[in-house]
């Protein structure tokens, strides 16, 4: 659609004072017998569906904000629509009464009204709708973002999405292809029959993962509670009862730090799947992914711009991904004989090759912090990082030798997409590391209810873990998570 001026307002109008000329309008309508904030109206399409199926010469009936006016005095064109598209319309002030006429000049850009008329092409090619009645859906009290630039200001994006979604329709359209996207990963697991289902987000022993949660208490049961880190406990409960594939798309809360890549309320995918393991796993994701980025991204090549160093990188989705070792990645980049040295040398080389340590970090962490600054922090192409060492996972089954687990960690784009197990169902090993996980603190950190559950018979399954927000990032090439979470958690202003 064209680009047409709001009704013209002083350049060097304060926000008050248009909010005072909108209040004017408003008390107008009133007086005129419109109820400013209308009723039920009857549609028979929206602004989008109808440019995007546009036909001459029908009849329609749609509703939508204002988004665009241009008054040339005895005829206004104007664009109405939502978060999905607009269309033009274009009204004669002449062919109206004195009613009518006085009702459309209390209108402004940002207000939502009903039309119907017929539609028709301008002389430049411009679906549009010639208007013969218009009602008043909702006076808009304050003034729109700006017309041609939308809403610049980051902090106020993530503050108030609403302006963000009116003024830019890239944001908008990223929302609407998030929802697709998470419709369309429900369809590939139902496909191959894999059963939704629905577990606790108050819990009494915060379990399936290794992080801080939030506490809550329940005053009738007078009983402290958590909000769930994971929902893999009861999941696999759902495995002893004899459901074999089972999944949940739900929230997972976790009382850590915020930052471009971590919120505290999140997005989380789990699947389960009886008879399989970890590679089967990795199959199902690599396939669910790549089907994903062919029907939402037009390709498996996908652009990311690296705000930190302002790199454009394409991310490679072709397949077959790589899969490598966790201990041959790191020996790539901390040297051969980074396994073969004592504890003190290691420590020695992650100074000099620039990785941070804490004093009280054991060997297996400083392995682990190698591993994320120099492994996953440069690999933007998929990658299967596989056999990891059994201390970071208690909850997977542990490979012959008993020094790793049967883990891929997929790692796109610097950062960790999912997770995937050979899930760990020997009851009393599964006790054992939970308890030295715990680290002292069995009775408040490990569900023994659980345990129990383990001892009447969990079948070999495979597990996935995946977060929806940075898959969604990874696939839309959105810097942070905060443009893929529609209201992201922010400190309180002061």
């Amino acid at each position: 659609m064209r680009d047409m001026s709001e009704v013209s307002q002083a350049p060097q109008s304060t926000e008050a004072e248009l909010i005072a000329v909108r209040r004017e309008k408003l008390a107008k309508l009133r007086e005129l017998g419109v109820d400013p904030y209308g009723a039920r109206f009857e549609t028979t399409i929206s602004p989008a569906n109808l440019k995007a199926n546009f036909e001459e010469g029908k009849q329609v009936t749609t509703a939508g904000r204002i988004v665009a006016l241009r008054d040339m005095g005895k005829s206004v064109f104007f664009g109405v629509g939502d978060a999905h598209g607009a269309i033009q319309g274009y009204l004669s002030i002449k062919e109206l009464d004195e009613t009518q006429a006085a009702i459309w000049k209390c209108l402004d850009r940002g207000d939502w009204i009903g039309i119907s008329g017929e539609t028709f092409l301008t002389r430049t090619g411009e679906p549009t709708i010639k208007v013969s009645s218009f009602t008043v859906l909702s006076k808009s009290l304050r003034p729109m973002p700006d017309k041609f630039h939308g809403l610049t200001d980051r902090e106020t994006k993530y503050r108030k999405r609403h302006l963000d979604l009116i003024g830019n329709p890239d944001s908008a359209a990223l929302f609407i292809t998030r929802s697709k996207m998470i419709a369309e990963i429900r369809s590939f697991l139902h496909a191959r029959d894999f059963l939704e289902v629905e577990t606790p987000m108050l819990q009494s022993v915060a379990g399936g993962a290794a992080a801080r949660p939030f506490e809550t208490h329940h005053n009738a049961l007078g009983m402290p509670l958590t909000l769930r880190i994971a929902p893999e406990l009861f999941l696999k409960r759902l495995l002893v009862g004899g459901f074999t594939k089972v999944f949940e798309l739900n929230r997972n809360f976790r009382n850590e730090g915020i930052s471009r890549r971590h919120n505290p309320e999140f997005t989380m995918l789990e699947a389960y799947w009886a008879f399989s393991d970890f590679e089967e796993m990795a199959n199902m994701v690599e396939e669910m992914t790549c089907h994903l980025a062919e029907k939402f991204c037009g390709g498996l090549k996908i652009e990311h711009k690296d705000e930190d160093d302002n790199v454009i990188r394409t991310i490679d989705l072709t397949r077959p991904w790589k899969r490598a070792s966790y201990h041959d990645l790191i020996k790539g980049a901390a040297g051969d004989d980074f396994f073969d040295i004592t504890p003190e040398q290691r420590r020695a080389k992650c100074e000099a090759i620039g990785v941070q340590l804490s004093e009280n970090m054991e060997d297996y962490e400083v392995i682990q912090q190698v591993f994320e600054k120099k492994v996953e922090e440069h690999t933007f192409d998929p990658c299967f990082v596989t056999r990891v060492a059994s201390e970071l996972v208690p909850l997977a089954k542990v490979t012959p030798g008993g020094k790793t687990v049967e883990v891929y960690e997929l790692i796109i784009n610097g950062q960790e997409i999912s997770p995937g197990y050979s899930e760990l169902n020997d009851p009393d090993l599964q006790k054992q590391r939970l308890e030295h996980q715990a680290g002292g603190e069995e009775e408040q950190k490990v569900d023994y209810d659980f345990i129990e559950t383990l001892e009447h018979g969990m079948p070999p399954a495979g597990g996935i873990g995946i977060g929806i927000d940075r898959l969604v990032m990874m696939l839309t090439g959105a810097p942070t998570i905060r443009d893929v979470v529609l209201f992201p958690l922010l400190k309180k202003k002061d």
